[in-house]
């Protein structure tokens, strides 16, 4: 199967001689007004995500793999439209694109309650959110159950295509949800019932066990995670939250870099979205810290690590 991308590869890799340097963040850092910015970012051919997203599909059409990339902006949309919904708003300002599932799809969805107009993986997650919204207009509730389950659909359909790439990617996307999870219903307090919705758990941490350092107070807590593989993210957390979804950040893009010797299967073309999501994430920074006035030596600290 991974000979069948071999030409999309290619393609791949000669576009990624187009992605932001080092140096071109730091041109883009010291450029005089939003103008001279906006010139540099054209300059680059630096195209939307959308527009990376439909690319890469015309290259693998079938590829479920590239499929889960998108669950989180799924996830996020059935939140936006259901929420939409029971205010008497349209949620077009509020989704995210690209996404698997169409925004029209979502409402239909919703305002038949046939929510066998989804997609699988979505599906019951819809139903049961549906329930929880219009019952007890718990918003903090539904956002954690709809978020828990985005990452137990992510597990199961990296499981599914057997990726081991795409596995390790959920993996880590996962524990660093649950670290910031736990860590901040550790600061609220928050209840086991509560913590059984919120935290999805993962091979490399146990859902339980991290239930329980939490019900144990934020120090209990970051005791716990300083004893697993994650003790250093639990440093950061401790130290500076911005620090914390840098790092995560950083290992998500370590790991797309694992991909640069392999010339065949899907994870090039996955390592390369994924550093396009770290492009626009930087080019983003760069643009609200200069908006806020901060140094050069902030939005610096503030950069993820990049692709090339």
């Amino acid at each position: 199967m991974g000979i069948d991308y071999a030409s999309a590869v290619a393609v791949v890799r000669t576009m990624e001689n187009s992605l932001f340097t080092k140096n071109d963040l730091e041109q883009l850092i010291n450029t005089r007004d939003s103008k001279e910015s906006e010139t540099l970012i054209n300059s680059k051919n630096a195209g939307t995500l959308p527009e990376v997203w439909e690319m890469l599909r015309t290259f693998a059409p079938e590829s479920k793999e590239l499929e889960i990339l998108l669950y989180r902006n799924d996830f996020h949309n059935l939140k936006a439209v259901l929420k939409a919904m029971v205010s008497g708003r349209e949620p077009d300002s509020y989704v995210i694109q690209p996404s698997n599932v169409r925004t029209a799809d979502l409402k239909e969805a919703f305002r038949t309650k046939n929510f066998d107009l989804l997609p699988e993986y979505i599906r019951e997650t819809a139903t049961q959110a549906y329930g929880i919204i219009t019952t007890s207009l718990d918003g903090q509730l539904l956002d954690s159950f709809i978020d828990t389950d985005c990452l137990k659909a992510m597990q199961k359909s990296a499981d599914i295509t057997g990726n081991d790439f795409m596995r390790k990617y959920v993996n880590l996307i996962t524990v660093c949800a649950d670290i910031k999870t736990a860590y901040r219903c550790s600061k609220m307090n928050k209840q086991r019932d509560f913590l059984e919705t919120a935290i999805c758990g993962s091979p490399e941490l146990d859902k339980e066990s991290l239930i329980r350092a939490t019900l144990g107070g934020t120090e209990n807590l970051l005791s716990f995670l300083g004893s697993t593989s994650y003790a250093e993210l639990s440093g950061l957390l401790k130290e500076n939250p911005a620090k914390f979804e840098k790092r995560c950040d950083d290992m998500l893009m370590e790991q797309a870099e694992t991909s640069r010797l392999q010339a065949f299967g899907i994870e090039p073309l996955i390592a390369y979205y994924i550093a396009k999501e770290a492009e626009i994430k930087n080019i983003r920074i760069i643009t609200v810290c200069r908006e806020c006035g901060a140094d050069k030596l902030t939005i610096t600290e503030r950069l993820r690590n990049l692709y090339v």
